[in-house]
């Protein structure tokens, strides 16, 4: 009976869970890079362990309940990507599982981690240089379009990252002496009126947001900014990869 036991235990595999805040098509990239990742250390889905995987579809409101979710399924470890609402989703759910995260925020101004070197808690992960990234995107679009003066940016308020994209930008474009006009997209359903708004604020090129909303909304956005026959510099090479 206790041999029986011992092989029943055994057949249970470790449970990863996964939170994306894109959609399944447009994580499909991340997901295949994260399970090739785990075969070239040795571990097969279905063998040595398995994926609990949730999307959210660009809506920063559903990380929290997805999270919860899979914390229910009582997984040995979850990985969460979504900036500020995908960390904060992490940190609400579970202080107890070990928590991988995905940040463009400070995990310690966010509350997170208790520094750096050493975050404590159940929480580690991934930090990048937002600061970093964003001003080099401005600089190259610079560099494409030397005589640009001014440059529309596209953005989704309501994502963390488009919200720290914004006084991001606002620093990047005094160094290069350009100046911003900001395009609020609240409703993905109207971008005929924001594509008016555009063309009328004789922009020079666009700047689109990071954020998941506008990721996930990638082919409306993209067929807007073609329609417009606007240069343009996004955050994902899937904008790019697709043609209008």
């Amino acid at each position: 009976m206790a041999a029986c036991r011992t092989r029943a235990a055994a057949a249970v595999h470790p449970l990863i869970g996964v939170l994306s805040p894109l959609s399944a098509a447009l994580a499909a990239r991340n997901i295949a890079g994260f399970r090739s990742g785990l075969r070239d250390l040795g571990y097969l889905e279905g063998r040595d362990m398995m994926l609990a995987l949730r999307y959210s579809d660009g809506a920063p409101e559903r990380m929290a309940p997805l999270a919860q979710e899979l914390v229910a399924l009582k997984p040995d470890v979850l990985l969460i990507g979504g900036a500020r609402s995908g960390a904060l989703a992490a940190q609400a759910a579970m202080r107890t599982i070990p928590i991988v995260i995905i940040t463009t925020d400070d995990p310690v101004a966010l509350g997170v981690a208790q520094s750096i070197a050493r975050p404590g808690g159940n929480i580690t992960g991934t930090w990048f240089d937002y600061d970093a990234l964003v001003s080099k995107r401005l600089e190259f679009l610079k560099l494409a379009v030397p005589t640009l003066a001014r440059v529309g940016i596209i953005v989704y308020p309501d994502d963390a990252i488009d919200a720290l994209t914004i006084p991001r930008l606002s620093a990047a474009s005094r160094a290069l002496g350009i100046t911003l006009e900001q395009f609020e997209v609240r409703d993905l359903t109207k971008l005929e009126a924001v594509a008016a708004a555009i063309g009328r604020a004789n922009v020079g090129a666009l700047f689109v947001g990071d954020g998941p909303t506008l990721t996930n909304a990638r082919e409306a956005i993209a067929a807007m900014v073609a329609r417009l026959r606007l240069p343009a510099m996004y955050g994902f090479r899937e904008f790019a990869d697709r043609r209008y």
